[in-house]
């Protein structure tokens, strides 16, 4: 029977990459990115590291004669790019194997089972240089027998440039060597609290947690945390979860990126996250029958507070966007208050279900059974041809001063016309 092979493939600083991939003048300089609004740095490259700047570091409080002599290059978070240079990469990695679990937007992990006629290491490093030649982004590739042991392989080639990004655990003649190297903090699955409550009982290390009783682990940490014990010590106890599960809510809200006082202004931006709400759920095939909205002002500040959400429930489960924007209107007027200096608002889509379980009405058709869904599927499409937002509706608004702060944003290389790079011969 053939055993459990996983590859762990994790992009190097994936932001900062992505970045780099289409400014070659950013190559080995120190690049932070930003987070909304341009507050605090949520992603960094080695070379920021190095400099002492470290992630959740307010930009602010950066000294701009340092960020002059170290040469730092600080960007908004450009989301739809490093989306569609996700997309790529996972694409990419189909190649190399048929089963695939998308674990987090530059994480994947690969099944490697009845591959182990092959060298794994250079079956690595194919991985590694096919995804430089087809995004120019790094990869560290981990392998091991188990999800976690790939994991801790991942580490370890991250953490070793001699290794070259690619090591392979499963045969390794020193696993113990290897596993007492892994702080248990930085173990897949052992929060902060977890950590502090293994040092306590003098457990510092993968392999000291690996020898620990399985009555000791099953008391202290679940169920859960069991699992996490045996695959350190090499039995396969989580599956590649190939299948996404639907979500049971969505949420889309963001800061503002100056205090928003207007009620036409909040219902603008309230519109604006609706849509982006009621277009993750068509993604996924699924309709909705209820939406609140919320709104709140900056709690940070010694100014009024306010702060307040409502629910509607539509008739009918549905997925298109003017049934929630109208309603979501409806609620915005009810809930806000003149006076105040709003910090964010948002809306949550709630009671989801695939379309194909959509209940019938004798009285009044379904979103399904009607234009509604026909036109929902040609505006998403033309706006996935010719760029997002290119069709839009009048309540988002025009001039959108409410948008968070993104003024170091790049373009988005490969998702506008636009922004396309140009190249020219001299």
């Amino acid at each position: 029977m053939p055993r459990d092979i996983f590859a762990l493939i994790d992009c190097n600083s994936f932001y900062a990459a992505c970045e780099k991939v289409f400014n070659p003048h950013l190559i080995d300089k120190p690049v932070g990115i930003l987070s909304n609004n341009d507050g605090i740095i949520v992603a960094l490259s080695p070379e920021l590291k190095k400099l002492g700047i470290s992630r959740g570091d307010a930009a602010f409080k950066i000294d701009k004669n340092f960020i002059l002599k170290n040469g730092i290059h600080l960007f908004s978070s450009n989301y739809t790019l490093y989306g569609d240079m996700s997309n790529r990469v996972m694409k990419t990695l189909t190649n190399f194997s048929p089963d695939i679990e998308i674990y987090s937007i530059d994480e994947a992990f690969l099944s490697l089972q009845g591959f182990e006629h092959l060298n794994l290491t250079d079956y690595g490093r194919q991985i590694k240089k096919t995804v430089w030649q087809h995004t120019g982004l790094p990869v560290s590739v981990g392998i091991g027998p188990t999800k976690t042991l790939a994991k801790v392989a991942n580490r370890f080639a991250k953490k070793h440039p001699f290794i070259e990004g690619i090591f392979d655990i499963t045969d390794h003649p020193d696993k113990d060597k290897i596993l007492r190297w892994m702080e248990v903090e930085h173990i897949w699955g052992v929060g902060r609290q977890y950590a502090k409550m293994l040092r306590s009982n003098g457990i510092e290390n993968a392999f000291q947690l690996a020898q620990a009783p399985d009555s000791w682990v099953l008391k202290k940490m679940t169920i859960v945390g069991l699992r996490m014990v045996k695959e350190l010590r090499g039995i396969s106890c989580l599956d590649l979860e190939e299948d996404i599960p639907a979500k049971k809510e969505i949420v889309s809200s963001k800061s503002f990126g100056s205090p928003v006082t207007e009620l036409n202004d909040m219902q603008e931006a309230t519109a604006e996250y609706c849509l982006r709400a009621v277009e993750k759920l068509r993604e996924e095939h699924q309709v909705a029958s209820q939406i609140t909205v919320f709104i709140t002002t900056n709690r940070f500040k010694n100014e009024p507070q306010y702060a307040n959400y409502a629910t509607a429930r539509l008739p009918l489960p549905s997925a298109y966007s003017p049934d929630f924007l109208h309603a979501a209107a409806t609620i915005m007027k009810r809930i806000y208050r003149s006076g105040y200096n709003y910090k964010k608002s948002g809306v949550m889509i709630s009671d989801i279900m695939h379309q194909s379980k959509a209940p019938l009405d004798f009285f009044q058709p379904c979103y399904l059974d009607d234009k509604r869904k026909i036109i929902m599927d040609c505006m998403d499409e033309i706006n996935e041809k010719m760029g997002s937002r290119q069709l839009t509706y009048a309540a988002c608004g025009i001039k959108k001063t409410w948008q968070m702060k993104r003024q170091a944003l790049t373009p988005s290389y490969t998702t506008s016309w636009e922004h396309i790079p140009v190249v020219k011969a001299i």
